[in-house]
């Protein structure tokens, strides 16, 4: 496992250059870039501007990770679904122009308020992202499902999952407190285990959210991704990175690592 960072929140505000400079100086190994921040990758750049993005990574020892988008397909209305499945090819043509392997989507909620149930929802989210996914493996990209919003619990993004029923959709871990059932995330785990291709982790320091057992169970199934950081804005944001790296490094349990 390698320890990355999601841009959200803490480097929302930097530019690029900024972003890879402070991750090196830390020890961070990658970078999921969220779109609609500061830094500025986002689908409307020109081939040269991609271009330098490949080779501002492709120069430097930290990994573009990914790109985490907003892209969610639970609306009642069609043509809202539609512009975010088109939305999502747009920035999976993105990250095949800059090197970033995935494209982070999400649920975000259901529409049982508005008396559609639930099952019928997670049926409609699943075949949209079987259509992303189909898309996307043309360019060698993965669709990352967050677990994320009203539909985070594991059992509501297995139905997803199952309906998507694509080898290129996979799951983005998002380290909810929802995972902990009993004290243990176990039993949340055992139930996408297959599907994770990134993991997002939050304050570490946090002992309500099981984080050595999450990185226990991550290595048992022979993970080798990256765990991003989705943290706060600091004003020392170098010092918090530290600080973040090290206590990693202890939970992890990788000492090798310095």
């Amino acid at each position: 496992m390698k320890l990355g960072l999601v841009t959200y929140n803490l480097a929302k505000d930097w530019d690029l250059p900024t972003i890879v400079q402070r991750c090196v100086a830390t020890g961070f190994e990658g970078i999921e870039l969220r779109t609609s921040h500061a830094h500025g990758v986002e689908s409307s750049l020109d081939q040269a501007e991609r271009r330098r993005v490949r080779e501002l990574f492709a120069d430097s020892p930290v990994a573009l990770v990914g790109l985490g988008t907003a892209f969610e397909y639970h609306a009642i209305d069609p043509d809202e679904v539609r512009r975010n499945v088109e939305g999502t090819k747009e920035y999976a043509l993105l990250a095949r122009d800059i090197g970033a392997p995935g494209v982070k989507v999400r649920p975000n909620g259901h529409q049982e308020a508005a008396g559609v149930p639930r099952p019928r929802t997670l049926e409609q989210i699943g075949r949209a992202l079987r259509e992303c996914g189909e898309f996307a493996a043309d360019y060698g990209v993965e669709i990352r499902l967050e677990m994320h919003g009203g539909v985070a619990d594991a059992r509501d993004i297995r139905e997803i999952l199952l309906v998507a029923d694509h080898p290129n959709v996979g799951v983005c871990w998002n380290s909810n407190p929802v995972d902990v059932k009993a004290g243990s995330i176990r039993g949340d785990f055992e139930l996408v285990r297959g599907w994770i291709r990134l993991v997002h982790i939050g304050e570490l320091w946090n002992p309500a959210y099981r984080y050595r057992e999450l990185f226990a169970r991550l290595e048992e199934t022979g993970y080798a991704g990256y765990c991003c950081a989705e943290i706060p804005a600091s004003l020392e944001p170098e010092r918090l990175m530290r600080y973040y790296r090290a206590l990693w490094r202890c939970l992890a349990a990788r000492p090798e690592d310095g």
